[in-house]
């Protein structure tokens, strides 16, 4: 049985000193793979390894760049943000859990976790947003609950280095799906949702929430499977019924 793990990747950073701040935080917090999607250029004798500490020896120089799509394809993804004048009537940033909240949840489930920050000023966008399986949000003060990109991540991996400690040893462990099983039951979702529901608007808002119910509830190979074959024989059906009303 494969050890999880838990990794952090970068999406559009406009200043490479906070490449290095996230990556100095993570070697204090005990990770060590950094994944970035558009990165700006690290040079050796630049900031991001003057920033980096001791992580310039190790997390920065083997840091991956990779596509947006390559985190959604092989991870459970969290995505950190700021949300403000969200409830449950909006899926995109909502609902959401706070850092130790997302440690809590995390321990105990065997599965490759790819924590996914944004940009320094905007962050991660929606349409970015929906493609991840959960929300994990700071809870600072209201009146400015918006944390500079290297604090937030300083904050979420501090409450995170509790669940890279022996978590495979839990007997009670979940075994999460892998993320490719996962992407194929969204899939199927979608495609079960467009005869039975013609509004395209309310297809993605569905979508949208059942990306964040699965991303809470870490399904397993089986569950997976399941719920593949309960939608398969539900098409089934539907095209039968179809047929016999033409």
């Amino acid at each position: 049985m494969s050890e999880a793990s838990i990794s952090v990747a970068i999406v559009d950073a406009q200043t490479p000193g906070n490449v290095g701040t996230i990556a100095r935080a993570m070697k204090n917090f005990g990770l060590s793979d950094l994944y970035l999607v558009d990165p700006p250029d690290l040079d050796p004798d630049g900031e991001a390894y003057g920033f980096a500490g001791q992580a310039r020896e190790d997390v920065l120089p083997n840091a991956q760049t990779v596509p947006f799509e390559h985190l959604v394809e092989n991870f459970h993804t969290v995505g950190c943000t700021a949300v403000t004048n969200t409830d449950d009537r909006r899926h995109i940033r909502y609902p959401f859990r706070t850092p130790r909240e997302l440690a809590d949840s995390l321990a105990g489930v065997e599965t490759d976790t790819v924590v996914v920050f944004g940009r320094e000023r905007v962050g991660l966008n929606n349409e970015e947003l929906e493609r991840l399986d959960e929300i994990c949000s700071i809870p600072a003060s209201a009146s400015y609950p918006v944390l500079n990109l290297g604090q937030a991540a300083t904050v979420v991996l501090y409450e995170l280095r509790t669940v890279m400690v022996e978590e495979t040893q839990l007997p009670d462990e979940i075994v999460r799906a892998p993320e490719r099983d996962i992407e194929g039951l969204h899939d199927q979702f979608g495609t079960f949702l467009e005869p039975v529901e013609p509004v395209s608007e309310q297809r993605s808002r569905l979508r949208r929430l059942w990306r964040r119910l699965l991303g809470r509830a870490h399904p397993t190979r089986r569950e997976v499977s399941s719920l593949r074959g309960v939608f398969r024989r539900a098409e089934s059906q539907l095209r039968e019924s179809r047929d016999q009303n033409k």
